[in-house]
């Protein structure tokens, strides 16, 4: 059996020599029905991850399952069109192997984005919501089994997940695009399903502000490869118990299109203006 750190150092050496030496200054990870960034690049490469040894597949179909490594004012950006989902049946090993191949490439700073749902009565749909916090819920943990010191430390400090240098950056990007980002906390759940009335008083009560089923995995190993990491929600439905009602996931994917093209200007302006 091929160890992680082998099967990293496998992936990046591919991905390398199809970026022929093009080093990615940031990397980004898509969330639902999100995307519309990509379009601000020059794309340079477009990867299946069916081609992407160790890589495994999206089965969202709203996620394209393809890297994009793109240029924007002279700066490179690793983009990943989907990323992979606990409740897809992945192991978090499997879900988290993309942020350890960018550490790997040398990318200095993440930016994540994913469609959640808004509990904090303040957040409408089409919102754009900086995460300042999270908590975890998933059932599993990625640094689970994982004792190999090259990994990063087993007992990861998780007191300041996200970076402050980078939050304060898009907070400047979001007055200077005039974009209003809200702030709050994430609660990170296995779904697929959506929450029942009682679930979402009980997240409230705990103190999150929006909920989804992705992003925190990502970001418990971003801390442990010591991968400077950003995330921003779409609110794509208002989770009030008590005024709850039925939602698709077509509705979700129509809100988080509509919001995606503010989180594109967002992500172009904090990149170009970034030290």
């Amino acid at each position: 059996m091929i160890d992680i750190s082998a099967k990293v150092f496998e992936t990046s050496k591919f991905l390398k020599d199809k970026f022929a030496g093009q080093v990615p200054e940031f990397g980004i990870i898509m969330g639902t029905g999100l995307g519309a960034f990509a379009a601000e690049l020059d794309i340079i490469q477009s990867i299946d991850y069916t081609e992407i040894p160790h890589f495994v597949q999206s089965t969202v179909e709203f996620h394209k399952g393809k890297l994009l490594l793109g240029k924007l004012e002279g700066k490179i950006i690793l983009i990943m069109q989907g990323r992979f989902h606990y409740y897809e049946g992945y192991s978090m090993q499997e879900i988290t192997f993309p942020v350890r191949v960018m550490k790997a490439m040398n990318v200095h700073q993440l930016l994540l984005s994913n469609a959640a749902g808004g509990m904090n009565p303040d957040f409408k749909k089409g919102d754009l919501v900086l995460t300042t916090d999270h908590i975890n819920l998933q059932p599993d943990n990625p640094l689970r089994s994982l004792s190999d010191p090259s990994l990063g430390p087993r007992f990861t400090d998780m007191s300041c997940p996200y970076s402050v240098s980078l939050d304060a950056s898009l907070k400047a990007a979001a007055a200077e695009t005039n974009i209003i980002l809200k702030e709050g906390i994430y609660v990170s759940v296995m779904g697929p399903n959506l929450e029942t009335r009682a679930e979402y008083r009980w997240l409230r009560s705990m103190g999150a502000d929006m909920v989804g089923m992705s992003t925190v995995p990502e970001v418990i190993v971003a801390n442990q490869v010591g991968l400077p990491c950003a995330a921003i929600s779409v609110i794509t439905d208002e989770c009030d118990p008590d005024n709850l009602k039925p939602v698709e996931i077509a509705e979700i994917i129509a809100v988080a299109g509509a919001a995606d093209i503010k989180l594109a200007a967002l992500w172009k302006q904090l990149i170009v203006s970034y030290q």
